[in-house]
């Protein structure tokens, strides 16, 4: 039995009695009860027989029965010592103990009664000066039991004593009343172990089970009252002051019908998984852990090297728009590695931003690090941030995504991801900032959504600005970031830990999904490639269907579809496609250096097109700002399709302004004025 110093000092006697005791004592109290046994077996055999107690035949037979004792000592530790009885810890015995000692006991009295016929009465008693006298037949099996009872006894009376110390160690003032709903091995098991650590304040008081057969039943001494539906009644009349779930195979159904019944109760209830379901299989590791995204992505995560990235970032000012985000946040991390001589950290959202500044903060002391509020849209806050820091490379994150809510705020997804960009463009431009790096999405090609709209044009000024300047401005094609704030990934957790159903819009819906650490390194990457105009995407393979996404992550968590948790079909949103694209009609795809990473290009023909259109674009553009920013958001689309003829919508059941000649839109737009970087 193992020592425990701390406890061994305790003034509690009943403490120092349990930890001061060793299997060495258990060792040489054995031998006392193996010397008693025989002769308590011959005394119960023989007293009251021929009018003699039992105490004359323990003179008659005391040679044989000495010989006797001797012999089945010397067994009884050749069985004992294998069998491990000094080598267990008898303070948490168990059932499994009981077995061991009954097994131990048993095998030794057969070897005992075996040399006591086969050797002893034939062969020794009446030799060697011995009395062989008439030992009892029943001897060696009345010593058998009373060993049993007696070693058995010994062992366990440490176990009730250590029961009898726990209930009484740390019992808290007060005790919250518990009932346990489930009657079965799981149920039992917490009641025990409730009633063996009082300190958790804790008092199981009555059981709940369906069985009508265990009705009535007592358990841990406690009372099974009834079932499910007895619940309200047993509160009332047990004041109980929480419910614990003991059912761990019952479906997800059941157990939220449970949870249920409980809250109409108005009593706090609880599920314990314990280790022994993770033993057994009633819990799975799945259920144990948090889902990893990679589970879900169905191919290997695309990995690249960033020594190339290191070197780009060794000592350069680096500014990050939207980097309170999943994804700007996730950028900042990894261009701290990168050992920067400035981080400016952007955004609008100023909870988001102070945490990931603390962060960064702490993980990386000596980073000259900068957090600033503030909106893209505002030029003359954009101006003054770049003539302050005059960031060398803009990793440009910031922007409005979610498909839905734009359609019903065109006019903020167009000034923010159209008139924010060029804000930021046009201070790149003049504070000369080396490299600018736009996040763009797989929905801006062949758009069929405002905020695909809006990225198609973000896309269109990053490449105007490159053909013009011929600075290094860059965009990168996302596909949806499985994990970032917002994205499905999230929703559907939040819809499992709900008890669903988890909502999918159509059952062929595919997109193409990504990791956050594989988006932030195309990003970093496309800063090292770093051509003029060119737009990067990653091969993220084969588009993945939301619902297979779906069940992935039902089963992940451990569940399973229609047994715990459904999936309901809602139909397609306003601006949602059934199926995305990475490239448009005329664009093809090249490998770079990176194996991983494609880049765009265009055919002769949509070249010329491009080149014709960046003549207008920005005349385009500030009528588009100008109509959005007076509400105007029929004029606002008319604008918008106008620039982006590719995107698909309808208004009123008609085809809008999709059809409108670009020419006739923009005609009656004023040009702006371009402001053009002095040339080092």
């Amino acid at each position: 039995m193992g020592k425990h110093p701390s406890s061994a000092n305790s003034p509690d006697p009943l403490n120092r009695v349990l930890f001061g005791l060793r299997n060495r004592h258990l060792f040489v109290l054995d031998l006392l009860i193996f010397c008693a046994a025989p002769l308590a077996a011959v005394w119960l055999r023989t007293d009251g027989v021929e009018g003699h107690n039992g105490f004359f035949y323990l003179v008659q037979y005391a040679d044989a029965l000495a010989f006797y004792t001797l012999v089945a000592i010397v067994l009884r530790w050749l069985v004992f010592i294998p069998f491990g009885l000094y080598a267990r810890y008898w303070r948490y015995a168990s059932v499994d103990e009981l077995g061991q000692i009954t097994l131990a006991v048993s095998t030794a009295t057969l070897l005992i009664v075996l040399t006591f016929f086969g050797v002893l009465r034939p062969f020794v008693f009446g030799t060697a000066g011995l009395n062989r006298g008439d030992l009892p037949r029943t001897l060696p099996f009345l010593d058998g039991v009373l060993v049993l009872i007696a070693v058995g006894g010994l062992r366990f009376s440490v176990r009730f004593l250590e029961r009898v110390r726990q209930r009484s160690r740390n019992r808290p003032a007060q005790t919250t009343r518990v009932i346990i709903i489930g009657a079965g091995d799981a149920g039992a098991m917490i009641a025990r172990e409730m009633q063996a650590n009082p300190q958790m304040g804790l008092e199981p008081v009555a059981f709940l089970d369906d069985d009508l057969r265990k009705r009535g039943a007592v358990i841990h001494g406690m009372k099974v009252v009834g079932d499910r539906h007895n619940l309200r009644d047993a509160v009332s009349t047990y004041q109980i002051g929480q419910a614990i779930i003991a059912m761990p195979t019952a479906p997800g159904k059941a157990i939220r019908e449970l949870i249920r019944l409980c809250h109409e109760a108005n009593v706090p209830v609880k599920t314990v998984p314990g280790m022994f379901e993770l033993l057994d299989g009633s819990v799975t590791v799945n259920q144990l852990r948090d889902v990893d995204i990679s589970d879900l992505l169905r191919r290997e995560a695309v990995m690249t090297d960033l020594t190339a990235v290191t070197r780009l970032l060794a000592g350069k000012r680096v500014l990050v728009t939207g980097a309170g985000g999943s994804i700007g946040s996730e950028l900042c991390r990894q261009i701290a590695r990168g050992k920067p001589a400035a981080l400016v950290l952007l955004g609008h959202g100023e909870n988001s931003l102070f945490g990931i500044g603390n962060e960064l903060r702490q993980s990386r002391p000596n980073l000259a690090l900068q957090s600033i509020v503030a909106d893209i849209r505002d030029a003359d806050r954009m101006w003054a941030v770049f003539k302050r820091y005059r960031p060398q490379i803009v990793f440009h994150a910031a922007a409005h995504k979610h498909v839905p809510l734009m359609e019903d705020n065109l006019e903020d997804a167009i000034t923010n991801n159209i008139q924010g960009t060029r804000v930021l463009i046009r201070c790149a431009e003049e504070f000369q900032t080396e490299r600018f790096v736009l996040i763009s999405s797989d929905k801006a090609v062949r758009p069929t959504s405002v905020m695909g709209t809006t990225k198609r044009v973000a896309e269109l000024l990053i490449q105007e600005a490159a053909l013009r300047t011929d600075d290094c401005f860059v965009a990168v094609r996302f596909g949806n970031v499985l994990g970032s704030r917002g994205s499905v990934v999230p929703y559907f957790k939040q819809q499992i830990a709900q008890g669903g159903p988890v909502t999918v819009t159509h059952p062929e819906v595919r997109r193409y999904f990504m990791t956050i650490p594989e988006a932030v390194q195309l990003v970093l990457q496309a800063a090292t490639l770093g051509g003029c105009g060119d737009i990067y995407v990653l091969d993220m393979g084969k588009p993945i269907k939301i619902v297979d996404l779906a069940r992935d992550l039902i089963r992940l968590s451990g569940l399973e579809e229609g047994r715990d948790i459904d999936i309901a079909f809602t139909g397609l949103r306003p601006g949602e496609k059934m199926h995305e694209e990475l490239f448009f009609t005329g664009e093809s795809s090249e490998r770079t250096s990176c194996d991983k990473i494609l880049i765009t290009r265009n055919n002769p023909e949509q070249a010329k097109a491009l080149m014709e259109q960046f003549t207008s674009l920005h005349a385009g553009i500030d009528a588009l700002i100008a109509a959005a920013r007076s509400g105007d958001t029929v004029e606002s689309r008319r604008l918008l399709a106008g620039i982006v003829p590719e995107w698909r919508y309808y208004e009123s059941g008609q085809a809008a302004a999709s059809s409108l000649s670009q020419a006739s839109i923009l005609a009656s737009a004023t040009p702006s004025p371009i402001i053009r970087p002095a040339k080092a």
